[in-house]
Parts: C-alpha cells; sequence; structure tokens
C-alpha cells in the first residue's frame, strides 16, 4: 500500500473512532459512524452503481425546486459488490450499542439521476429499490441494527408516493430483520430548500399525505423533523402504533438547545406516540454545524431524553 493510502486510512479509522467515542460520552444510544464515508447523501452510493454515467451530467429538477447536474443512466443498473459494508463491519467492532446505516430510498434516489434507460421514474425506482434492498441485507449480515433511507422526496411527490413510493421502499426493506427507518425532512443546507419552505404557509403539514399509506407499511420507524419547526405535532398520530424518530433538535441554527427544551418538546409528542415507540432524535444530520456544536447538541438530546425518562418512571412508581 503507498504511504500516502496509508496515512488518509489511518486518519479515517482515528475519525471514525472519535465519531463513536463522543456520541458514547454523550450518552447517545443509537450509535453512526458520523457518515464520513457518505460525502453526499444520494450520490455516494449511485457512484458505486453499473450503468450510470457520471461523465456525462445532464440537468435534471430536484424535487421540483432547483436544477441540478446529475449522473445519467445509461443501462441497466446493478451493485456488483456491497458499497458500505466494510466500514459498517469495522463500526460493529468500535462499539455494543446499537449501530444505524443510512440509504438514500428508491424515490430520492430517482429523483437524483437523469434517466435515458428506463424511460419510467417508477421503473428506475424498483431497480433502485431491489438494489438498496441487496446493499441492506448485506449491512444486516456485518451487525447493523438500525437501516434508514432518506425519503425528502416524499414531501413533493405525493402522487408518486402514493403509487408505487411506498411499495419501492417496502420492497427496499423486504426480508430485513434489522428495524427500518423512513426519515421524511424537508431539507436544509442550501438556498432553494430554504426559498421553499418560506412558501409552504404557517404550518407544514405534508406528512399527512404519507403518513397513512406509512403506518399501513412494513416500515417499522417513522423519522420526522419536529424541534423549530412549524410541522403540528398531531400530524405524529397518524402513524400510532409506529415507532416514532423525532426530531428534538433544531439543525438549521446554532443556538445550542437546553436539556428542558428537548424534554419539552419530547412531552408534548407523547400525547400522539407511546412513550416506549418514541425515540428522540435531531431533525436531520448535522452536517451543517462546526464540531463544537454538534457536540453540544447531542448531549442536549441525551440530556433531554433523560430528564423525560425520569419523569416517566417516576410516574409509574
Amino acid at each position: 500500500m503507498e504511504d500516502g493510502e496509508a496515512r488518509r486510512r489511518l486518519k479515517a479509522i482515528r475519525r471514525r473512532g472519535a465519531a463513536v467515542l463522543e456520541q458514547t460520552r454523550r450518552g447517545i444510544d443509537i450509535i453512526s459512524d458520523g457518515e464520513q464515508t457518505r460525502q453526499h447523501f444520494v450520490t455516494t452510493f449511485i457512484e458505486h452503481l453499473s450503468g450510470v454515467d457520471f461523465e456525462n451530467k445532464q440537468t435534471v429538477l430536484i424535487r421540483d425546486r432547483y436544477e441540478a447536474s446529475v449522473p445519467s443512466v445509461v443501462g441497466a443498473v446493478e451493485l456488483a459488490a456491497p458499497v458500505f459494508v466494510e466500514d459498517a463491519q469495522f463500526l460493529r467492532t468500535l462499539t455494543d450499542r446499537q449501530i444505524k446505516w443510512t440509504l438514500p430510498g428508491p424515490m430520492t434516489m430517482v429523483d437524483t439521476l437523469h434517466d435515458g434507460y428506463y424511460g419510467s421514474r417508477e421503473k428506475l425506482a424498483w431497480e433502485s429499490a431491489a438494489i438498496l434492498n441487496q446493499e441492506a441485507k448485506e449491512l444486516e449480515a456485518a451487525g447493523v441494527d438500525v437501516i434508514q433511507f432518506d425519503k425528502p422526496a416524499f414531501n413533493v411527490f405525493f402522487d408518486e408516493v402514493a403509487d408505487w413510493g411506498v411499495a419501492t421502499l417496502e420492497r427496499a426493506c423486504e426480508g430485513l430483520k434489522a428495524e427500518t427507518v423512513a426519515h421524511i425532512c424537508f431539507g436544509y443546507g442550501i438556498k432553494a430548500n430554504n426559498d421553499w419552505k418560506a412558501t409552504l404557509g404557517t404550518q407544514w403539514r405534508h406528512y399527512e399525505k404519507s403518513f397513512p399509506l406509512l403506518q399501513r407499511s412494513s416500515i417499522s420507524t417513522i423519522s420526522l423533523e419536529s424541534h423549530h419547526s412549524i410541522v403540528p405535532l398531531e400530524v405524529v398520530e397518524l402513524v400510532r402504533g409506529k415507532r416514532v424518530m423525532l426530531g428534538a433538535i433544531d439543525v438549521a441554527n446554532q443556538q445550542v438547545e437546553t436539556p428542558e427544551e428537548v424534554a419539552e418538546t419530547l412531552r408534548k409528542a407523547l400525547e400522539y406516540v407511546d412513550a416506549d415507540k418514541l425515540i428522540p432524535s435531531t431533525n436531520c444530520g448535522m452536517a451543517p454545524f462546526p464540531r463544537e456544536f454538534a457536540l453540544a447538541k447531542l448531549g442536549a438530546l441525551s440530556a433531554g431524553a433523560g430528564i423525560l425518562r425520569e419523569e416517566l418512571v417516576g410516574a409509574r412508581v
């Protein structure tokens, strides 16, 4: 191995170890590797597919919101070898806590590609779902406990969500024993998302379209943003019976929440989700933050969950 490559790998190992250590110190129960191998939440996975041309990109409209130059599907999409399994195996050696891995959902993959081969978003989504299922089964075998699929497209293409979006997501999860999560947020980090959200009025009720469908699906857990958003909490009632991964940390603001603020967000949710099915989380990933803010927010999340946990235990005594 070249010296430069050896140094790069050593640095990557140290970064992942640090990510696990920092999460553990702050009381996080479901651990990731800091997603340091996932440079983009969709294209890092797509880069490993055959049938996709990254050299001759095409301009498409992403989520009916902004134009972007994306790779083009020029042949049958296939996955020759697992993408993240070695990384997941290494993460498994670093902790005895539950570990989580995140993949793009089929519809979100389709919306981040130019299709020059299948001629149908639905057909490409079914092919993508089969590939994602292949990867997810490998991750499960590597010891991953929670597999999350990112689904921002579910807040945009409501007809497609009903026609084939949920069905293709279920295909991606087919046969898995690991906990499966559908994560649906409104987008962060770029002006196009912020501008779009500014047009959505005083309440964001988009979840009312997808949640009844997901409640009837085989997906284990529904993940949504809540803290400092204008999503009405009563939409959580629409997935009653599912586990709910509730965002109690704002990922668009560097102000660090207090533990009591986190606890209050979680308390309000208990009207709509049973306590044993509520999983405190962040609204989305914390990539926009400098390290010190991300770590402080993780600490607040854990401490706030601890406050509510003590209240619930006390109420049962």
